[in-house]
């Protein structure tokens, strides 16, 4: 049963970590002025606000600004933080040895093209594909339309490898592919099978192309982990934590933060393991979440620490 919101421990939260497509961003991917105010009066009252999302570090620097988010991005659901003032790169995961090369070869068995990342900011690309193919999608099966989107998109953050399976390059930290509901978790079931313990897995409906992601990452790396890096040096306990999001990729850090929030637009999964659900992404969640830590922190002293770096 969900505790009312009086029930919530809502004036011990220090931190609190926002999910960005599904929860930030409405049904339109936009940040509505009423959101970046709610965000923004949360700061004002001492409490750091942290984004933690699936996309990559490039795509979210615009919703950080917006929203005048200044401690570092936890992107790629977990496998990369990075400052978004200055750039440097705070932590990035990395895989075990020989272990993304099969993780590749087995997506391209299947049919699938993989899209991996690297620290390449500073470069002026993000990922590393096989192929950018061609502009026909007409021509394209359904369920392989996803990527084909995805490449089309961001032509321009691209670095191609033709050889990407055999010769993957140096620092990937996580990757993804796309397609139908069932091929994706037909392909994470077999990911797990081949490399028990060594990946971090989860399908998920792409927010903003069609098809759905297997995301993958190396074993132990979430957006939880991700949170935890940072809260850990700023003396933070998980019981200071209050997490906010929709989807299965946040399922860590809604379990694992003191308060645990799914948008009313959240998957089933992840409004049964939150401790409250708010209203949806185009209805005011996070002003609603943002309106009850404000009431909590009007009953108790508030935190000093604010949104320092």
């Amino acid at each position: 049963m969900v505790p009312p919101a009086d029930c919530l421990p809502l004036g011990e939260i220090r931190l609190l970590v926002l999910d960005v497509d599904g929860t930030l961003s409405n049904s339109r991917h936009e940040v509505s002025d009423a959101t970046c105010a709610a965000v923004r009066q949360v700061q004002a009252a001492g409490i750091r606000v942290m984004l933690a999302t699936g996309r990559r570090f490039r795509d979210v620097l615009p919703v950080a600004e917006r929203l005048g988010v200044v401690v570092p991005l936890v992107t790629a659901s977990g496998a990369l933080i990075k400052d978004p003032l200055t750039h440097r790169t705070v932590a990035r995961a990395g895989f075990a040895d020989g272990v993304l090369q099969g993780v590749l070869r087995l997506i391209v068995d299947r049919g699938h093209e993989p899209i991996v990342y690297t620290d390449s900011f500073a470069l002026g690309y993000d990922f590393h594909c096989r192929s950018l193919g061609g502009t026909d999608r007409a021509a394209i099966p359904e369920g392989r339309r996803g990527v084909a989107e995805y490449l089309d998109r961001n032509r321009g953050l691209a670095n191609v490898l033709s050889e990407l399976e055999s010769a993957p390059p140096e620092g990937v930290f996580a990757g993804f592919t796309m397609g139908t509901q069932e091929e994706m978790l037909d392909l994470e079931r077999s990911l797990d099978a081949r490399w028990p313990g060594a990946l971090s897995l989860h399908t998920i409906r792409s927010p903003r192309y069609r098809d759905w992601m297997c995301e993958i990452a190396p074993a132990g790396v979430t957006k939880w982990s991700g949170v935890m890096a940072l809260a850990v040096g700023w003396g933070i306990e998980p019981g200071g934590i209050c997490a906010v999001g929709d989807d299965v990729n946040d399922l860590p850090m809604i379990r694992g933060a003191g308060i645990g929030i799914a948008m009313g637009n959240a998957t089933a999964e992840v409004r049964r393991e939150a401790d409250r659900v708010v209203a949806t992404h185009d209805d005011g969640g996070v002003e609603e979440v943002a309106g009850m830590l404000l009431a909590g922190l009007s009953q108790t002293a508030p935190p000093e620490d604010g949104n320092a770096g």
